[in-house]
């Protein structure tokens, strides 16, 4: 059984100065927070799915994923900055605080936003592209309990953040 608590966001966003497509989750999974890194869940499809649309190897650790991310001009961050969650599950969430994303986009050249999944889409639309007036395009979850959308069809849809 899962244990909901009120949890806040445990480490930082992935980006650098010449980052330009931000790509948003909802808020990190048990795997990711023990892993303190994004998408740590082995049954994740994102770090695949990331691969395959920049036409990469598979990155296999935190190093090389990072490194994919920062040489692909990309930043990583969440919706939401803490929020009440039973284990993992996005339909559980509420007590949501968003994050502000307002310092990666001034330390940066961020003019894409990507929400990975419903629950993202939602928290950004809601509460931070008030702030940012950056639209945000919903992409299909690359999470395991996304069972509707296999590998290529998830690297289909992604392929727009190329």
């Amino acid at each position: 059984m899962s244990e909901t608590s009120y949890i806040t966001h445990p480490f930082p966003p992935l980006y650098d100065e010449n980052s330009a497509t931000l790509i948003l989750g909802s808020f990190p999974s048990v795997k990711s927070r023990e892993a303190m890194f994004f998408y740590g869940h082995p049954q994740n499809r994102f770090w695949k799915v990331i691969a395959k649309v920049f036409n990469e190897k598979t990155p296999e650790n935190i190093s090389e994923k990072k490194s994919l991310v920062l040489r692909r001009n990309l930043a990583l961050w969440d919706s939401i900055h803490s929020c009440t969650i039973t284990g993992s599950s996005d339909s559980s969430v509420k007590d949501v605080v968003p994050n502000d994303i307002s310092g990666i986009i001034r330390g940066s050249k961020i003019d894409r936003v990507f929400c990975n999944g419903a629950l993202s889409h939602k928290m950004y639309t809601k509460y931070i592209l008030p702030t940012t007036g950056l639209e945000a395009v919903r992409l299909p979850s690359t999470s395991p309990a996304n069972a509707a959308y296999s590998l290529d069809r998830l690297v289909s849809e992604w392929e727009i953040i190329r």
